[in-house]
């Protein structure tokens, strides 16, 4: 694969049929719907009930850098499944190696301070796990933490300014379709 294929999302349409792909900065700054996924880990405490890996994101990310998120986020490259995408960021961004489940989709668009737009088909993937450790990338993630799924799901206007746009949208997803199936 060449480089120009990890810097290219695939375009989508509102069905998630493939239409060609476009640089990455480019389908960004056009606000093209493409291809995405989010992953959320889950474990249970006792104590607590059930929580999330969150990341910070790394300042340097040209959307959203500082900002926390389910545990990772990014894009299939071309002539790559997205489950296999997610598995691959999963270890990359976290060092994690998980089965993964799938949750659903949802599309959102958002625009950022810096012009460029997200508007993404965004598949969702999680995990439930009784592991602990982790090895954030620090290229990626600035930091990392556990939190309770439930104080996420019900964040104040003012506190969402401080994670992602579509973490609420993959967190409500993943608990809509794991813990409400009989």
């Amino acid at each position: 694969m060449s480089n120009t294929d990890n810097d290219q999302v695939i375009l989508v349409n509102e069905a998630d049929d493939i239409l060609g792909y476009e640089d990455k900065l480019i389908a960004h700054q056009k606000g093209l719907l493409h291809r995405a996924f989010s992953v959320c880990i889950l474990r249970e405490d006792p104590a607590l009930g059930w929580l999330t890996l969150l990341q910070q994101r790394h300042f340097s990310k040209y959307h959203c850098g500082s900002l926390w998120s389910n545990t990772c986020c990014s894009h299939p490259r071309p002539n790559e499944t997205t489950l296999n995408a997610a598995k691959r960021r999963l270890q990359e961004e976290m060092g994690l190696h998980l089965d993964l489940n799938e949750a659903g989709s949802f599309m959102y668009q958002a625009t950022f301070d810096n012009g460029l737009i997200e508007h993404e088909f965004d598949h969702v993937f999680y995990a439930i796990t009784t592991e602990t450790d982790h090895t954030p990338c620090p290229n990626e993630t600035m930091n990392s933490k556990w939190v309770s799924l439930n104080d996420l799901l019900t964040l104040s206007d003012k506190e969402k300014n401080h994670y992602t746009p579509w973490m609420q949208e993959a967190l409500s997803l993943v608990k809509e379709n794991t813990f409400t199936k009989p």
